[in-house]
C-alpha cells in the first residue's frame, strides 16, 4: 500500500523539475550540461568551425 500524503496536494511536473534543476546539490550537473550544450552549439556553427581550421 502506498504511503499517505501528509502535505495535501502534490507539486506539478514543471514545479518539481524547476526545483530539482535549481537545487544546490544539482548545480554542478546543470552547469556541466549547459556548458556542453554551449560548446556543441559553438562548434556546430560556421564561426566555430572556422576557428578550428589552420590559418
Amino acid at each position: 500500500m502506498p504511503p499517505k500524503r501528509v502535505g495535501g496536494r502534490s507539486k506539478g511536473f514543471i514545479s518539481s523539475t524547476y526545483e530539482s534543476l535549481t537545487s544546490p546539490e544539482n548545480a554542478s550537473v546543470v552547469r556541466s550540461v549547459a556548458l556542453f550544450g554551449a560548446a556543441v552549439a559553438f562548434l556546430a556553427s560556421p564561426w566555430g568551425a572556422e576557428q578550428l581550421l589552420p590559418p
